[in-house]
């Protein structure tokens, strides 16, 4: 990302600017979290990163391709080819079961039903749920909804994973499990995570935090031992 805004246009009139020159680079391989609070930007700027919206101005490549002014039909390419999202609401679809939950990103591939099925059952396996592929998700606990979708997320073989608040729905025991369970897939699988986050617990879990204020990068670096080292970091930068 270089020197990207966003605006949106005000039913009275005008616009209101969100973004403000937001730079970074995130390497191959990285486990990024994206921190501020509410309304700070972050949800905007991942809507970029995701290819769900395009800047106002500055640039945007994701894995060399110059997305900031691609159509709509051509950011759905992107997506689907490159990027897994796993959401803080699970968003499966409650009249399929877990199998087809996961095999939905594959059939918008066109890849065949008998694969499919391979690469969905590969892909539950790999998040514990191999003896669940016929349940609903009414009958699944939260932090087995979010294994499903992580292994939605998973079947396609996305470079990406861009997680929105990913522990939102969560209790703490559960949250905790699913963070945990990003970081090994980080580490034994070498996928790119970008979790936003409004919450320092669960940014540790990340190598990097990016901590947005008012539209505006105020932190970019390691995760610092405290939320107090954090702010001291941060607060000379707020305007």
């Amino acid at each position: 990302m270089q020197k990207i805004c966003k605006s949106f246009p005000l039913a009275v009139g005008g616009t209101q600017q969100v973004l403000f020159d937001i730079t970074f680079n995130v390497r191959a391989g990285e486990f990024v979290a994206i921190m501020g609070p509410s309304g700070s930007g972050k949800s905007t700027c991942m809507n970029i990163i995701g290819a769900l919206d395009t800047p106002t101005s500055g640039k945007y490549e994701l894995y060399g391709q110059d997305i900031t002014n691609m159509t709509n039909d051509d950011l759905a390419l992107v997506r689907n080819e490159y990027i897994g999202f796993v959401f803080q609401n699970f968003n499966l679809l409650p009249k399929r079961n877990v199998l087809d939950n996961v095999m939905l990103p594959l059939m918008y591939r066109g890849v065949s039903p008998e694969e499919r099925v391979r690469r969905s059952r590969e892909m539950l396996h790999r998040v514990g749920l191999e003896n669940f592929e016929t349940y609903f998700p009414a009958q699944l606990s939260g932090g087995m909804k979010q294994r499903v979708a992580i292994a939605r997320a998973l079947t396609g073989s996305p470079k990406l994973i861009l997680a929105d608040e990913p522990t939102g729905a969560l209790d703490s025991k559960m949250g905790n499990e699913i963070l945990r369970f990003f970081k090994q897939l980080n580490k034994d699988m070498g996928i790119t995570v970008v979790m936003i986050t409004h919450e320092f617990e669960i940014a540790q879990y990340s190598n990097r935090i990016i901590h947005i204020y008012d539209g505006r990068i105020n932190y970019d670096g390691p995760v610092p031992k405290t939320e107090t080292a954090l702010n001291k970091q941060t607060d000379g930068k707020k305007k």
